[in-house]
């Protein structure tokens, strides 16, 4: 049961400035309306939750309201949130936000205006002037039944809500995940109806549920919850692609399940990083501290083998071996389109498609540890590559490992994983941090002066080679910088001689003007 309790609602004047509430009776006492305060914040204080938001409902006049109250409080932000037949308009003051409404639909009576909302939690009112004004215990006007759901952490829809409004159903399960309520038989059931009905939803308002699942503790159960009801088939049939696809013997589940139980795993590792990477906690959980690198990590982990059903073959050189050549790159080629859809921001976009697309890395270079060491050179390319989100890469490969538990599996593989990180993070920090970080030995203006050179993709790659000559020891200083790309352009002419059997230079001639 919650502790949802009616004698929390008398905290409600310590939660809002005594300006914004005097302010409020003021223009209750001009308009002549009765205001009621909804919603999520008559919700949140019989939880005993404290909120910035403030939801008040009034029989008509709403954005008019909003422009006497940010008048009467002497500034402010006003929003327009009218739809096509409600009137609803929005006040930021001070980092609060206060939203008013008119009673929606045309309803005569605020019991009829709460009735028309989602989720019976959410259809509770009660007079603006009972909370700020001493007297007798509020009365909560409950005309849907929504307390006795919240005090038993039930999650229950109103009548015609989701047809009225779809997105309603997966706030439904954002309210599963951020609350922790259960939905009841019947709301699975009309949700399992409407499902096919999310497509008429703006991708914003998509986007913006789902931002806030991802940004709960209970991703991959509330995930569970949307997958049962058909729900989450309606937003990523690109992942059901993966039902029935077999995996080789070192995976235990076919790709739909082993990419879900992917994203249990990554919600495990970022509460506890150290538990799986012994020595790297303090990294790590510094790392995680921006809460949008945790929604990239568990989008990443949910989607890191999108590609697996279309790349899906069979090994040329050993009979009955499954492949799945290139599916780290087809996966985030179809990650991005769907990204796209949802209108993601670039910067979210990109951190999870790169993810998705480097995933095999770290397990190419376990391969290469078990057969030797892994050198500067590659411990540089990989940083290069992964740049910000390289802890993160392999927190992304310990959820896949941990969610491949198949009788072929290299015994030891999420040690092996881990050593590997601390491993790159040591040579990183002692041998490239130093020459990243430090001044370049040579400019693009020294390539155009003293090469002849134009700028262009061979800038890049000189820059990139001459930062492992760097690394490795082979360069120190601008004399040698200059020595080497010297020596590095001279293999250029002589590979290109090689390949037209045309001589254009003799080899050995210095290029550097001067010379």
């Amino acid at each position: 049961m919650c502790k949802a309790k009616v004698n929390n609602l008398s905290k409600f004047s310590r939660l809002y400035p005594g300006e914004l509430i005097s302010a409020l009776r003021v223009i209750a006492e001009l308009e002549g309306k009765q205001f009621y305060v909804v919603g999520g914040t008559v919700r949140d204080l019989l939880l005993g939750k404290s909120s910035n938001d403030l939801d008040l409902a009034v029989s008509e006049g709403a954005v008019e309201i909003v422009r006497a109250l940010i008048r009467q409080l002497g500034g402010g932000a006003f929003v327009d949130l009218c739809g096509a037949d409600d009137e609803a308009a929005r006040l930021v003051w001070h980092n609060i936000q206060v939203d008013i409404a008119s009673f929606r639909e045309g309803a005569g009576t605020i019991e009829e205006d709460l009735a028309l909302r989602d989720f019976t939690i959410n259809s509770l009112g009660v007079k603006l002037d009972q909370l700020i004004e001493p007297g007798d215990p509020p009365e909560i006007i409950d005309p849907t039944t929504g307390f006795a759901d919240l005090t038993s952490c039930r999650l229950r829809h109103c009548p015609s809500a989701f047809t009225a409004d779809p997105v309603r159903m997966l706030r439904g399960y954002r309210l599963h995940a951020v609350l922790n309520f259960s939905l009841v038989e019947e709301t699975e059931q009309e949700i399992e109806k409407c499902a096919s009905l999310l497509d008429r939803v703006a991708a914003e308002r998509i986007r913006y549920e789902l931002d806030l699942i991802f940004d709960s503790s209970r991703t991959a159960a509330t995930l569970r919850e949307m997958d049962k009801s058909g729900l989450l088939k309606e937003l990523l049939p690109e992942l059901y692609r993966g039902q029935g696809v077999l995996q080789p013997r070192f995976h235990h589940l076919d790709v739909f399940k082993h990419n879900m139980l992917a994203l249990e795993m990554m919600e495990t590792i970022v509460v506890n990083p150290g538990k799986f990477f012994p020595g790297q906690d303090h990294r790590l959980k510094e790392y995680l501290q921006e809460k949008s690198v945790i929604r990239w990590l568990k989008w990443a982990a949910l989607l890191h083998d999108l590609g697996k059903p279309a790349t899906r073959g069979e090994s040329e050189k050993e009979a009955g071996r499954v492949t799945f050549y290139g599916h780290d790159e087809v996966g985030r080629q179809l990650f991005c389109n769907f990204a796209e859809q949802l209108r993601w921001s670039r910067r979210d976009r990109e951190n999870v498609a790169a993810l998705i697309g480097m995933h095999m890395h770290p397990f190419h270079l376990c391969n290469i540890e078990r057969k030797g060491e892994v050198t500067k050179r590659a411990a540089l390319k990989l940083c290069q590559r992964a740049g910000d989100l390289l802890p993160g890469l392999f927190l992304l490969a310990m959820a896949d490992s941990l969610a491949g538990q198949g009788e072929k599996k290299p015994v030891g593989m999420e040690k092996e994983i881990a050593a590997l990180l601390g491993k790159v993070l040591d040579i990183y920090e002692e041998n490239i941090r130093p020459v990243l970080s430090g001044p370049r030995l040579l400019t693009g203006r020294d390539l155009i002066d003293s090469f002849d050179l134009h700028p262009g993709p061979l800038f890049s790659t000189i820059f990139a080679r001459l930062e492992v000559a760097r690394v490795e020891g082979e360069v120190a200083n601008r004399e040698q910088a200059m020595v080497w790309v010297d020596n590095f352009l001279q293999k250029q002419l002589q590979a290109e001689d090689r390949e037209t059997g045309e001589k254009r230079g003799v080899p050995g001639v210095p290029l550097v003007k001067g010379k």
